[in-house]
């Protein structure tokens, strides 16, 4: 019997869990008129990110790569792209792929209307068409296959690789075992461990899968030296050591965990989305929750499990954040933020296998509609891009 769930069918055959029109600034000069727009219209989220000037080629490109792959979410319908008119972004490449995306697609620039505020009421009116124009969009049953999970792990501790991450392991063989998509990326924290994700790699550790984990860890690590810094400065942060993780080598080897054990398919760049790949994936991506959040959704997730041991409550615009807590301390504290207690494994109370079927079951019923914690309470704006440059 095949499992299905209830999502909204994009004209490019994708599947949303949510149907958002999506206001999109182009450069962060954009950014507090596509806030007013969304302010002010319901059923819009907005992208708000801190680039698109003033950059080095490769990073302005990265930018509207990203932005695009966002824009193509299928969780968003609908797209409202606020350029101010001299960005560095390529805004006609953003337009022309959700053009052939067949999603709807308004364009206003800042400059040509005559600033701010004739912006502000001109989006406003294209945004409110927009959210009509998509509202009456019924969902429709979807094959699991058609699914793409992200996963993270963040504010960890000792109970995150013994409790929440095998939990989301266990989630993530299911769905690879039922033909889905799962991604998974932090790439600081492979550090010590990409030896034992190398080996299960596709093709060997000398393959040339094996290989590229390889690369992106020394090339993470070779960024932070270049500016005479060693990435264990940083990694693990204060929070983690007082929660337990004495190392980043001890760090990655519980974080690691929540990829679950089946064969990892590739190696996606930052700006990358899923189009036709099925399995296990890895995506180049840091720890930090705005840059990977933003990331994961790029890859057209329709959703994420996050794994946590003392507590990160942010979600996301438009991909809901199943926050599973592997400490039963930070879950009772936190439960208005935490979906899923998983510290009952650490009680001794359930198994991983246990709590595995209802994680599963949980991001069934979100994929459904059901809101997440920090959807209900609007916890959802943290976001931005990862460059590679400097701003210049």
């Amino acid at each position: 019997m095949s499992i299905t769930f209830q999502g909204y069918m994009r004209p490019d055959g994708r599947a949303g869990s949510r149907n958002y029109v999506a206001v999109i600034p182009s450069v962060i000069c954009a950014t507090d008129v596509a806030q007013a727009i969304c302010r002010q219209v319901a059923g819009t989220i907005g992208f708000f990110h801190h680039q698109g000037c003033c950059q080095l080629p490769i990073d302005l490109k990265r930018v509207t790569d990203t932005l695009t792959s966002l824009a193509l979410s299928p969780n968003v319908g609908a797209v409202l792209l606020v350029s101010l008119g001299c960005e560095g972004t390529d805004t006609q490449k953003i337009m022309e792929e959700v053009e052939k995306s067949g999603k709807p697609l308004e364009v206003i620039r800042i400059q040509e209307l005559g600033g701010m505020s004739r912006a502000i009421q001109q989006g406003t009116d294209l945004a409110q068409k927009l959210v009509q124009q998509i509202s009456g969009q019924q969902r429709v049953p979807v094959d699991i296959s058609n699914v793409i999970m992200g996963i993270k792990c963040g504010g960890s501790d000792t109970t995150s690789g013994m409790a929440s991450n095998c939990v989301i392991g266990y989630v993530a063989d299911k769905l690879v075992d039922l033909g889905a998509t799962v991604v998974f990326g932090e790439t600081t924290e492979f550090l010590g461990g990409e030896d034992i994700l190398a080996n299960r790699a596709v093709g060997g550790p000398d393959g040339p899968v094996g290989r590229k984990i390889y690369e992106i860890v020394n090339r993470m690590e070779q960024r932070a030296k270049a500016i005479g810094e060693d990435m264990r400065g940083g990694q693990p942060t204060p929070g983690n050591i007082k929660g337990g993780l004495s190392s980043i080598e001890e760090k990655s080897l519980g974080a690691i965990v929540k990829s679950g054990h089946r064969p990892i398919q590739g190696v996606l760049e930052y700006p990358m989305r899923v189009t036709t790949e099925k399995g296990l994936w890895i995506k180049d991506a840091p720890g930090r929750e705005p840059e990977i959040l933003t990331g994961m959704a790029a890859t057209g997730a329709q959703a994420l499990m996050f794994s946590t041991g003392r507590g990160a409550p942010q979600g996301f615009p438009s991909m809901p954040v199943m926050k599973i807590c592997g400490n039963p301390n930070t879950y009772e504290r936190m439960q208005h933020d935490m979906d899923l207690n998983a510290g009952v494994i650490i009680q001794g109370k359930k198994t991983i296998e246990e709590v595995g079927e209802e994680a599963f079951a949980m991001f069934l019923r979100v994929l459904n509609g059901e809101m997440t914690k920090n959807e209900a309470i609007q916890y959802v704006s943290t976001m931005d891009i990862y460059c590679l440059g400097p701003v210049i």
